[in-house]
């Protein structure tokens, strides 16, 4: 993978050194890598395991969508033929954990504009400084699989229970779903050359989200929007050094201890995430 220059000059000299940063959860990054591995879907197989976890997640659970409207109870839309996706694989059992997608940003192919700007007209009017529309990307479809939680809250079911540090660790498995998808945002993004984030979600998930120390900025009121939603953009080296300064443990975790996106030092404390 190769990033252009906008975003990899300096990047090396400006990381911290991980294996001294104070705070650091070296376990929760082990667990976390025995437990799930982040693989792109960019086969038609793969993709069809998104499209089948969109459905049972966006259509049967929530009734997001309408599921009268898939009848090969695939669920997909315009907006994949201008996104990538990724899958998260529990190691162990070979099962989807989770799914999400990053809808890229307009092309001369596809120039129209993301979704979310039609959605929020607040977002649609910040300026090209603070949200360039040329490398902002749209998270969407951040989707967990009720039945591998379920298998994994069951702890009758041979196999299944993770023997980590000799505990339960089920409410430990269902935070690490979260950050592997948020792993597989972070990479689709370097592998794309984005800079910022946009996204539209329910006040439950963006507080989900602060618990693990990743902070978008909130933009205008609440949209009504398959139910009241919050729009929401963040930079994504302000996002990731907030949580390298807040969350090491969990930045340690999604962005694969620098690796994939490296602390940069941009980031100033503001009262800007309501």
């Amino acid at each position: 993978m190769q990033r252009s220059g906008i975003y990899m000059k300096n990047q090396l000299s400006k990381q911290k050194n991980c294996d001294t940063q104070p705070g650091g959860d070296v376990q929760l990054v082990t667990d976390y890598n025995m437990l799930f591995n982040v693989i792109a879907a960019d086969t038609p197989a793969l993709l069809e395991e998104c499209f089948k976890l969109r459905y049972q997640v966006y259509c049967l659970e929530t009734e997001f969508e309408d599921k009268t409207q898939f009848a090969n109870c695939l669920e997909k839309d315009v907006y994949d033929d201008r996104s990538v996706s990724s899958l998260l694989i529990h190691k162990r059992t070979g099962m989807v954990a989770g799914t999400v997608r990053l809808i890229l940003p307009p092309s001369e192919a596809l120039p129209d504009p993301l979704p979310v700007f039609n959605i929020s007209s607040d977002l649609a009017g910040l300026s090209e400084q603070v949200i360039p529309r040329r490398t902002t990307a749209e998270i969407s479809r951040f989707s967990i699989s009720k039945k591998f939680r379920q298998r994994h809250y069951d702890t009758h079911i041979p196999g299944l229970e993770e023997n980590i540090g000799g505990v339960n660790n089920a409410n430990r498995v269902i935070p690490h779903i979260t950050l592997g998808l948020m792993k597989a945002i972070v990479r689709m993004s370097v592998e794309n050359n984005i800079s910022h984030w946009s996204v539209v979600i329910e006040p439950t998930l963006q507080r989900l989200l602060r618990k693990l120390g990743i902070y978008f900025i909130p933009v205008g009121k609440m949209v009504e929007y398959h139910g009241r939603r919050k729009t929401l953009y963040n930079e994504i080296s302000v996002l990731l050094d907030r949580m390298y300064e807040t969350h090491y443990e969990i930045w340690s975790v999604v962005t694969d201890y620098g690796q994939l996106w490296p602390y940069h030092g941009t980031y100033e404390s503001k009262e800007v995430y309501k």
